[in-house]
Formats: structure tokens, C-alpha cells, sequence
């Protein structure tokens, strides 16, 4: 299974009790394609209380189709099913939903395909799932970072003949963390090499995760397209879309990836060499005073500060920061000076919700802040309404 979710619902994301922007009348109707899994299952939990969004649909394979989402879903998370969710019969994975947008938490055996069938239908879809990441159109999307790059939008509906609907990913959960801090310092510094060692929590793997007795007391030195992942996606991330393109940030990255007997959180060993010479004092106010614009601030799962720093010398730990931010923050701490490169420190994301269903439901706050979403129950009325020609 892919870098997604996991089987523990302690750590959610904190929703802002957002009013509904002037823009918006009522709270738009989300639809979540893969809704039994393991990631469809947080999203449904973080889409019961959401300011903006309300449940309205739940898909996944053909096998679960026609039954109730209590029935067919084999619910890992420690609070219950949504009320909201409960009775909602699991639909397959035919564009014909009623909602306005899907979230897609779908397994990479069938994603790609799945959400251009959505796209084209007019459904925008954002995804957790790796497929079209890095598709030359497609959007790869951390709001802190670069959400600029949803400029990109109409060119792609114009290239794949879309008209309202779209695809919108985030990225590897462990390249969350990893570009949520290299983001400041790539503003204020300039970057040119990032070496990275990961070790990377069993929750990373799904459930039922990795074989316990391959990882209890061990650490496994290898998971399947991970260090791939961590070398592209950055580059995309932190480059540029110049209304034509995305034009990548040309960094030199080496990335090593480990699977260790944590339960949740992603630590991050890091080095950058940088354009231009800083002390650790100057990258650590860099880190701390990163701020979002009041844009995304006003987002109900955004924080303003999304970059945490510590000063304690054995911090960040995962039992201990993995909830910092309500799941949603990076954490950095023991910032050093490097004698291979020019400074080092140590990183941890939560990758079940910053890494995973936060980020797509923070990625979809910004497109419908943005008016990216429309009222298909509007658009479908008035299709009905036209009269017949004779």
C-alpha cells in the first residue's frame, strides 16, 4: 500500500470555526472517492464538523457498492463513523455523484484513471494519490508553499478538454514536512543542495502496515518509490509556473528513506547548503517567524505559523510533537551549523494529517476560497429547465 493514512484517529486536524466567505451562500457538497480506505476514512471524520464542506457522497469499489458506509467500511479510527456518514449508500466509482467536488483517496492501482473520468465529467477533484503529481499540468499543491501554481488550472481544462472540472494533488507525505521548512529558507537564503534522511513511522505503509516481525526492533532500510518521490517532488513544489509550465527549482537533492518502529510521524535528518550565508540565529528566526498570507490564514485548517521550532536539544520526537499544530505544523529543532554543507537540523511531520488527509482538505479550502468550485445542483437545474426543442 501507498505512503497514506493509518489506523489511529488520535490526531485530527484543528478546524477554525470559519464563517462561510461572502462568496460562498451555502457549504459545498463533497463527494470522497475511496471512502472505505484508510484515507477516506479521515477524510470523512475531518468533513463531519467542516465550516465549508458537507459529506453528501461516499464511492469506492464495486464490492461495496449498494451497502451503507457502516456497513461497508471496516472503520479503524478510535471515535466513531459520522452520524452525517452512517446511512450514506457507497456508490461506485461512476462520475454521476451528487456533490460539487470529490476528494480522491483512492488506491494508485485505480486513481488515475478514476479521476480523469471525474475531471471530465466536471467534477474538480483533489487528490491524496500519487498518479498525477507530476503530470506537466497538473498541479502539485502545499497552499504555504506554492499556491500560485493553481494558475495552472484553466490551461489544464483547456489541454484535456475539461470544462468545470480538474485534478489537484498534494504531495508524498514524507515530502509534506520536508518542503513546509525548506520553503523559508528558500526565501530567505536561496537553496542548492538538500541531502535528506528519512525514518518514516509503520502508519506510512497503511493498514494493516508492515509485518511486525520485519519491524519490531529493526529498521528497514528501503520503501518502495519513496526516495523517488522525495528527489521529484520538491522540485515541482518550489519551482515556478511561468504560465506555460512548471519550471523546476534545479536543486541537487539525495534522499534515504527508512522505515522505522514508530507509530505515527515522520522524523527528517536534513542538511542544506544555501546561496547565501546565514548563522543558525538567523535560520531559526527564518523558520519561526514564517507566516501565511491572511488569505490562507483564514482558512478553517490552516495555521498562520505552520513551522514550530524547539529549542531543546533532543527535540522533535515523534511521541511527543507528532500533534503539534493539531497535526498540521512542522516541527524543526536541533538547527546546527553543517561541516559538509552550510547548516542541519532535524524535522518531524504528522504524516496522517499533514501528510495526508489534512493536506487535501487544506488544498481544497484554498480552491474553494478561490471560486474554483461550482454549484453543479445549480448547473443541473438549469439544464433541466431548458425547454425541449420542438
Amino acid at each position: 500500500m501507498s505512503e497514506q493514512g493509518s489506523n489511529n484517529a488520535s490526531i485530527e486536524v484543528s478546524i477554525h470555526a470559519s464563517p462561510l466567505p461572502a462568496s460562498m451562500s451555502r457549504k459545498w457538497r463533497a463527494g470522497v472517492l475511496g471512502a472505505t480506505g484508510l484515507v477516506g476514512q479521515r477524510i470523512v471524520k475531518l468533513l463531519a464538523d467542516h465550516p465549508w464542506f458537507e459529506l453528501t457522497e461516499v464511492a469506492a469499489s464495486e464490492r461495496s457498492s449498494g451497502k451503507s458506509y457502516a456497513e461497508a467500511a471496516r472503520w479503524h479510527l478510535d471515535a466513531p463513523i459520522p452520524e452525517a456518514a452512517r446511512d450514506l449508500i457507497v456508490k461506485g466509482l461512476d462520475p454521476s455523484l451528487d456533490c460539487d467536488f470529490v476528494f480522491s483517496a483512492l488506491d494508485s492501482s485505480i486513481a488515475g484513471p478514476a479521476e480523469e473520468d471525474f475531471a471530465r465529467a466536471g467534477y474538480p477533484v483533489v487528490s491524496n494519490s500519487r498518479n498525477h503529481r507530476m503530470d506537466p499540468d497538473v498541479p502539485l499543491l502545499i497552499p504555504e508553499v506554492n499556491a500560485a501554481h493553481l494558475e495552472a488550472i484553466p490551461l489544464q481544462q483547456k489541454l484535456r478538454g475539461y470544462d468545470t472540472g480538474f485534478i489537484v494533488t498534494n504531495p508524498n507525505c514524507s515530502t509534506a514536512g520536508l518542503v513546509l521548512v525548506l520553503k523559508p529558507l528558500a526565501d530567505a537564503f536561496g537553496l542548492e543542495k538538500i541531502f535528506v534522511v528519512t525514518l518514516q513511522a509503520v502508519s506510512g505503509a497503511g493498514y494493516p502496515g508492515v509485518a511486525s516481525m520485519d519491524i519490531h526492533g529493526n529498521v528497514v532500510p528501503f520503501i518502495s518509490g519513496e526516495e523517488e518521490k522525495m528527489e521529484s517532488e520538491p522540485q515541482k513544489l518550489l519551482g515556478k509556473w511561468d504560465g506555460r509550465r512548471f519550471v523546476d527549482a534545479g536543486l541537487g537533492l539525495s534522499a534515504h528513506c527508512n522505515r522505522v518502529p514508530v507509530l505515527e510521524g515522520h522524523l527528517e535528518c536534513i542538511s542544506v547548503s544555501m546561496k547565501k550565508i546565514a548563522s543558525t540565529e538567523e535560520v531559526r528566526e527564518a523558520l519561526r517567524n514564517f507566516e501565511v498570507s491572511p488569505e490562507l490564514a483564514s482558512l478553517p485548517s490552516a495555521l498562520r505559523h505552520p513551522v514550530h521550532v524547539l529549542d531543546d536539544e533532543n527535540r522533535p520526537q515523534p511521541r511527543r510533537d507528532a500533534n503539534a499544530g493539531h497535526g498540521m505544523a512542522a516541527v524543526v529543532g536541533r538547527v546546527r551549523e553543517c561541516p559538509l554543507l552550510d547548516i542541519k537540523l532535524t524535522l518531524l511531520s504528522n504524516n496522517l494529517v499533514r501528510g495526508a488527509a489534512g493536506a487535501a482538505v487544506l488544498n481544497a479550502e484554498l480552491l474553494a476560497a478561490r471560486g474554483f468550485f461550482k454549484d453543479r445542483s445549480l448547473a443541473e437545474g438549469e439544464l433541466l429547465a431548458e425547454p425541449v426543442s420542438q
